[in-house]
């Protein structure tokens, strides 16, 4: 009898032990309807990784009997099928038009990871004019600072060396001078790259002056910042 409830004590003990038990609920009150930033244009050539995910994720609100509404442009996606999302509005993945969807639907919640660039892009914009909060609409999944800080890279360049990690030495530019100036300072070769560009617009390496002119010029008409980074071109990769 001692045994048997030694074992029992055991049991409940590792029970409680491996239990995983969520003190604070991430969302206080689950969202009866979602708004979903799809995956938008594509150019020839250009993977469709985004379509993928943000029909999984359809897929995974509809498991989970919340409504789905997505906003795509793009008709020839598989996220814009017939039957898949609940309602679809086919417009651009601008703020003025999505506040519009946001006004007119009212989601509890909204995905912006699974439209790429564009769909980051404008999510930041809506939170600036502080159309979520307007309206009641939760941010899901990345915390839209994280967004921030990711997509600006002189931001995510101060986030990484704060916790100590090793990184490329670079300077943010907002002009070509400032560009030109800061690889003075770094030392040829250098990297450029334009802040929340899509797909790297705007990017690329630099061997002399008048190449990191040419750059800048046309990474600054796709992105009012530009990083420049020492390069590492030539470094070996291993993982």
């Amino acid at each position: 009898r001692s045994y048997s409830s030694q074992a029992v004590v055991i049991k409940d003990l590792l029970t409680e032990r491996l239990q995983y038990k969520l003190e604070k609920p991430f969302i206080s009150e689950r969202p009866k309807k979602v708004l979903i930033i799809g995956s938008g244009g594509l150019s020839i050539g250009q993977a469709g990784e985004f379509d993928y995910s943000g029909s999984q994720a359809i897929k995974a609100m509809k498991e989970e009997n919340i409504q789905t509404v997505l906003i795509n442009p793009n008709i020839a996606t598989v996220q814009t099928s017939k039957g898949l999302a609940d309602k679809v509005y086919f417009l651009p993945l601008v703020p003025e038009y999505v506040e519009q969807v946001i006004r007119s639907e009212r989601p509890g919640g909204v995905l912006l990871t699974f439209g790429g660039q564009t769909g980051l892009n404008c999510g930041v914009e809506l939170e600036k004019m502080g159309v979520f909060e307007k309206y009641g609409c939760k941010i899901l999944g990345t915390p839209i600072q994280a967004i921030i800080d990711t997509e600006d890279r002189k931001v995510f360049s101060e986030r990484i060396a704060a916790i100590g990690e090793k990184v490329a030495p670079s300077m943010a530019a907002h002009s070509v001078q400032e560009a030109l100036e800061a690889a003075e300072i770094l030392g040829y070769p250098v990297l450029a790259r334009a802040a929340f560009s899509l797909g790297g617009l705007g990017s690329g390496f630099a061997k002399c002056k008048e190449e990191l002119k040419s750059l800048a010029q046309q990474a600054l008409a796709h992105s009012n910042q530009l990083i420049i980074d020492k390069s590492l071109k030539g470094w070996k990769e291993v993982e």
